[in-house]
Protein backbone atom coordinates (compact mmCIF):
# COMPACT_ATOMS: atom_id res chain seq x y z
CA UNK A 1 0.00 0.00 0.00
CA UNK A 2 3.49 2.21 0.77
CA UNK A 3 4.17 2.55 -3.34
CA UNK A 4 0.40 2.81 -4.15
CA UNK A 5 0.25 6.08 -1.22
CA UNK A 6 3.42 7.09 -2.94
CA UNK A 7 2.01 7.05 -6.49
CA UNK A 8 -1.30 8.75 -5.09
CA UNK A 9 0.29 11.96 -3.54
CA UNK A 10 2.66 12.54 -6.58
CA UNK A 11 -0.09 12.26 -9.11
CA UNK A 12 -3.00 13.56 -7.17
CA UNK A 13 -5.00 14.05 -10.08
CA UNK A 14 -4.21 10.93 -11.96
CA UNK A 15 -7.74 9.60 -12.96
CA UNK A 16 -7.25 6.08 -13.56
CA UNK A 17 -5.42 5.83 -10.28
CA UNK A 18 -8.14 7.83 -8.38
CA UNK A 19 -10.31 4.98 -10.01
CA UNK A 20 -8.22 2.07 -9.13
CA UNK A 21 -8.14 3.10 -5.09
CA UNK A 22 -12.01 4.15 -5.86
CA UNK A 23 -13.18 0.33 -6.79
CA UNK A 24 -10.69 -1.23 -4.16
CA UNK A 25 -12.26 0.84 -1.41
CA UNK A 26 -16.04 -0.13 -2.68
CA UNK A 27 -14.94 -4.12 -3.07
CA UNK A 28 -12.83 -4.21 0.23
CA UNK A 29 -13.47 -2.76 3.81
CA UNK A 30 -10.08 -3.87 4.90
CA UNK A 31 -8.95 -2.00 1.73
CA UNK A 32 -10.81 1.12 2.69
CA UNK A 33 -10.04 1.87 6.34
CA UNK A 34 -6.62 1.14 6.55
CA UNK A 35 -6.87 4.00 3.01
CA UNK A 36 -8.60 6.03 5.17
CA UNK A 37 -6.38 5.70 8.15
CA UNK A 38 -3.58 7.91 6.71
CA UNK A 39 -2.49 10.91 4.59
CA UNK A 40 -1.71 10.46 1.09
CA UNK A 41 1.51 12.24 0.50
CA UNK A 42 5.37 11.60 -1.24
CA UNK A 43 7.56 11.21 1.92
CA UNK A 44 11.04 12.54 0.44
CA UNK A 45 12.99 11.63 4.05
CA UNK A 46 13.00 10.21 7.16
CA UNK A 47 14.41 7.02 9.05
CA UNK A 48 13.42 3.38 8.46
CA UNK A 49 15.04 0.23 10.16
CA UNK A 50 15.98 -3.03 8.87
CA UNK A 51 16.55 -6.52 10.23
CA UNK A 52 19.69 -7.99 8.45
CA UNK A 53 20.10 -11.59 9.76
CA UNK A 54 23.76 -11.54 9.98
CA UNK A 55 24.68 -7.81 11.14
CA UNK A 56 21.07 -6.82 13.03
CA UNK A 57 19.15 -4.28 13.53
CA UNK A 58 19.97 -1.18 11.11
CA UNK A 59 18.31 2.63 11.56
CA UNK A 60 19.20 3.67 8.59
CA UNK A 61 18.18 7.91 6.88
CA UNK A 62 16.71 8.24 3.79
CA UNK A 63 16.29 10.30 0.93
CA UNK A 64 14.30 10.12 -2.11
CA UNK A 65 15.70 12.40 -5.26
CA UNK A 66 13.64 12.59 -8.26
CA UNK A 67 15.58 12.25 -11.20
CA UNK A 68 14.37 14.87 -13.56
CA UNK A 69 15.71 13.09 -16.70
CA UNK A 70 13.25 9.88 -15.89
CA UNK A 71 9.66 11.39 -14.47
CA UNK A 72 8.51 8.90 -12.14
CA UNK A 73 11.60 7.43 -11.40
CA UNK A 74 13.34 8.02 -7.46
CA UNK A 75 16.93 7.50 -6.48
CA UNK A 76 16.60 6.45 -2.34
CA UNK A 77 20.15 6.93 -0.97
CA UNK A 78 20.10 5.48 2.43
CA UNK A 79 23.02 6.52 5.22
CA UNK A 80 23.91 5.74 8.49
CA UNK A 81 24.52 8.38 11.91
CA UNK A 82 28.07 8.44 12.09
CA UNK A 83 29.61 6.13 14.58
CA UNK A 84 26.47 4.07 15.21
CA UNK A 85 25.84 0.56 15.46
CA UNK A 86 24.16 0.81 12.19
CA UNK A 87 27.41 2.06 10.36
CA UNK A 88 29.21 -0.79 11.43
CA UNK A 89 26.89 -3.40 10.25
CA UNK A 90 26.78 -0.92 6.93
CA UNK A 91 30.78 -1.38 6.85
CA UNK A 92 30.96 -5.03 7.43
CA UNK A 93 28.44 -5.73 4.82
CA UNK A 94 30.20 -3.66 2.52
CA UNK A 95 33.45 -5.12 3.24
CA UNK A 96 32.14 -8.29 2.43
CA UNK A 97 31.12 -6.94 -1.07
CA UNK A 98 34.02 -5.83 -1.80
CA UNK A 99 36.29 -9.11 -1.00
CA UNK A 100 37.42 -10.19 -3.93
CA UNK A 101 36.10 -14.24 -4.40
CA UNK A 102 38.63 -17.13 -6.12
CA UNK A 103 37.44 -18.12 -9.97
CA UNK A 104 36.65 -21.07 -10.23
CA UNK A 105 37.07 -22.77 -13.35
CA UNK A 106 34.52 -24.45 -15.49
CA UNK A 107 33.93 -28.21 -15.45
CA UNK A 108 35.03 -29.43 -18.62
CA UNK A 109 37.83 -26.55 -18.87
Amino acid sequence: MAILRTEAGRNPHDKDLHDLVGELSTRSDDFRTRWGAHNVRHHDTGTKRFHHHTVGDLTLAYEGLDMAAEPGLTLTIYTAEPGSPSEEGLRLLASWAATPQPLTPHSGD
